[in-house]
């Protein structure tokens, strides 16, 4: 049936060449009408992706008399030369998110695919229906995860929130989910199926409920652009008719492009660092001596704060200046603001007291059992003893550390190391409260019971800690740099005899005979030329007195002695039996036999001689059962007179 007019209008006209025309076998010649039907002769043409019209990357198809460019996303346009527009999420800390209404039925098969960049984690994007969010996207420590209803979880292998651009794409197809990053799988899961409706919400960046999207790492911030879920595009801003997309319900603080906060504008960088912004980011160029990165770690030691005296030691927050030992003539006072752990406080009725008694180290502690003791107007108190295993009172240095057992409980046993000996540490058979009753302000006194009573302590101390925090030995005004920590300590009474010296007791020389002399701070000790004994090798010792001959008698020979050995013995002090076969001469493997002195050769069958060393010759034998004689040595014996023929060198009857 022929077209009609207007089915022949709609049909598009031919763009090309032609040649060899034949009609019902005849050759078509076009001369005649050539020119007046828009046709020429000859088959010029020219490709127009020669000049590369795409931008971005696009790709040029050639059309014959134009092109056609396919553009990769986020690009658009006739030469890709328009970008789809980012939103921002979150610029200078605001809250933002945005929904969407889905238009039409998607099913169970769907994808969801955009472009990310961010440094941070939090919500990406949650489809609900009306009566529950079947589907969460955010992002957990950088990594993408994903949830289904309340079960199946996908979560990506690689972090992506390092302020680059990444593109992330999300396959749905029944019952498996797959999430790939960069086109690189990160993971697939198997599912129970979902259905995006008509109807159905798509949040984007969290939800109108801050409760709800904190649970899921809080409002997102970054951009995210070119957003489709299948080939529908969800545009923020500028709707084009032109695109297909879901209808945009809700838009809270989304900003066009991707800025970075200022975040330099907060001065991150800390001791004079100087602060370069990033995207959404920043870095510090720290002076000298400081590191970190807001520049807050100060190595305060590398400036010198501290006096020549003293060692300064970092802190948490800052630095102290501790004393190198000191020697005690007075009685240091602190006071103590607000500390849990003291050298001697009290506060009636409890107190905490370590002292030296007896040359040993003691600590007492008397504390409240009950945190409301005070507010019942009752004094529930324990008492707890401890007492070292070994004298402190000899001339050396000793580390000291008490602490409770179990510092969290309100009564713990408590323990003592000394020296690091942690195998022999101390620990008490009672429990004690803690030093919580020293919370308000206290005096400590270090050296002594108080400024005006007791026996102060004689010797030195190094650095004492109270609950890891040195006591100050050096005011404000001893260092040459501020003190940043806070200060939990204050000396109030003069400062201390730094170094540690005491009286020189090995001047002159109290060791006699050539005794050596060691001082011991306030006491010494003598080691002795060898002869002499006693504190001050003042006596003799008699060489022969301890008996050191075991099997002889002794001869004093001045500080040394001589043993004389009993027969059979033999050493310094006689204390070896002597062995007479050691060195014997038996030979031809005869037997040593031992005697009181001396020893004797069993010989073997064929050998002789007081050392066996002399061969056995042949023995002869004549007679009969009832007279018989026998000659030794190779003497001849005859029958007829029973008598020996010796050889030469022999003699005897046999």
């Amino acid at each position: 049936m022929p077209q009609s007019s207007s089915q022949q209008s709609q049909v598009p006209a031919f763009i090309g060449c032609m040649q060899d025309i034949n009609v019902d076998q005849e050759l078509i010649v076009l001369v005649d009408w050539l020119f007046s039907h828009a046709v020429t002769p000859g088959c010029s043409h020219r490709d127009h992706c020669l000049s590369s019209p795409c931008r971005n990357g696009g790709q040029c198809v050639n059309l014959w008399q134009s092109y056609q460019c396919h553009c990769p996303r986020p690009y658009d346009g006739q030469d890709c030369e328009e970008e789809h527009a980012t939103a921002r999420f979150g610029h200078e800390d605001s809250t933002s998110y945005a929904a969407f209404t889905v238009s039409h039925d998607l099913g169970q098969n769907f994808s969801i695919s955009f472009f990310l960049r961010t440094q941070h984690s939090g919500l990406l994007m949650v489809l609900a229906n009306n009566s529950s969010q079947y589907l969460h996207m955010w992002l957990m420590d950088g990594r993408v995860t994903l949830q289904v209803n309340t079960s199946q979880v996908l979560r990506a292998e690689k972090a992506i929130n390092d302020g680059k651009v990444h593109f992330v794409s999300v396959e749905v197809m029944d019952d498996r989910m797959m999430l790939v990053i960069e086109a690189e799988k990160q993971g697939e899961v198997e599912i129970r199926p979902i259905y995006v409706q008509e109807g159905d919400k798509v949040y984007v960046g969290g939800l109108n409920e801050t409760r709800t999207t904190a649970v899921l790492g809080g409002y997102f911030k970054g951009c995210i652009q070119d957003l489709r879920i299948n080939d529908v595009q969800l545009q923020f801003f500028g709707l084009d008719t032109a695109v297909r997309s879901f209808p945009l319900d809700v838009m809270e603080d989304i900003n066009t492009g991707c800025p970075g906060d200022n975040v330099c504008s907060s001065n991150p960088c800390l001791n004079g660092g100087t602060c370069y912004s990033t995207w959404d980011a920043f870095s510090c160029t720290c002076p000298s001596s400081t590191s970190g990165r807001h520049c807050e770690e100060v190595q305060w030691c590398e400036l010198s704060p501290c006096p020549p005296a003293a060692e300064c030691s970092m802190l948490y927050k800052g630095y102290e200046c501790e004393s190198t030992p000191f020697t005690l003539d007075d009685i240091l006072d602190f006071l103590l603001p607000d500390v849990t752990a003291v050298l001697r406080a009290e506060k009636d009725p409890a107190f905490i007291m370590l002292s030296v008694q007896d040359g040993y180290f003691v600590m007492e502690l008397k504390s409240p059992t009950s945190a409301d003791t005070e507010e019942r107007g009752e004094q529930p108190v324990s008492t707890v003893s401890l007492r070292s295993n070994k004298r402190v009172s000899d001339g050396e240095w000793h580390r000291i550390f008490v602490f409770m057992a179990a510092p969290w409980a309100l009564t713990s046993q408590w323990t003592l190391v000394l020296d690091g000996e942690k195998e022999k540490s101390i620990t008490s058979t009672g429990h004690g409260g803690n030093l919580d009753f020293l919370r308000e302000g206290v005096d400590i006194f270090l050296g002594g019971l108080s400024s005006d009573a007791g026996r102060p302590l004689v010797g030195c101390l190094g650095t004492v800690e109270l609950g890891g925090i040195a006591l100050p030995y050096f005011s404000s005004a001893d260092v040459s740099l501020p003190r940043l920590q806070k200060e939990q300590f204050l000396l109030t009474s003069r400062q201390p005899l730094l170094g540690c010296s005491g009286a020189n007791v090995c001047e002159p020389n109290p060791c006699m005979n050539g005794g050596e002399c060691h001082d011991y701070f306030n006491t010494y000790n003598c080691s002795c030329a060898e002869g002499w004994a006693g504190r001050r090798c003042e006596s003799f010792l008699d060489s022969c007195e301890s008996s050191p001959c075991v099997h002889g008698n002794c001869s004093a020979q001045g500080p040394t002695h001589e043993c004389i050995c009993e027969s059979g013995y033999t050493g310094v002090d006689c204390e070896k039996k002597v062995d007479v076969c050691e060195n014997h001469l038996c030979a031809h493997g005869a037997t040593c036999l031992h005697g009181p002195d001396t020893y004797a050769c069993l010989c073997p069958e064929n050998y002789t001689g007081p050392f066996c060393k002399r061969p056995k010759l042949p023995v002869s034998v004549c007679g009969d059962d009832t007279r018989n004689y026998t000659c030794f040595n190779g003497g001849n014996c005859t029958e007829r007179e029973l008598s020996c023929d010796c050889p030469p060198g022999f003699t005897g009857h046999r």
